[in-house]
């Protein structure tokens, strides 16, 4: 999803909202069409490249042995990315 709205795109504040939408509304269709029984949170963050870097974190309070978590790191000469999925197992 992240190529697909970034790849060959150059950084620009004013696609963000964009581009963040389409790749968390893409995500969690193909995450919805796997038809697992779970619930979905995506985040999505874009920041252009810098020499201060790019940082996140996140944590999380559950069932360790039905739940998870995936980030994705993507980046171009212009700009950061990343995604974090969490899937939550409905029981």
């Amino acid at each position: 999803c992240i190529d697909g709205v970034l790849g060959g795109e150059d950084y620009n504040q004013n696609n963000i909202n964009q581009w963040t939408a389409s790749i968390v509304e893409q995500s969690l269709a193909h995450l919805v069409k796997l038809g697992k029984a779970y619930k979905y949170i995506v985040t999505c963050a874009v920041a252009q490249r810098s020499a201060y870097g790019f940082h996140t974190a996140s944590s999380c309070f559950w069932d360790t042995t039905s739940d998870g978590t995936c980030t994705v790191r993507w980046e171009n000469r212009t700009m950061n990315c990343i995604v974090n999925v969490f899937a939550i197992a409905i029981v």
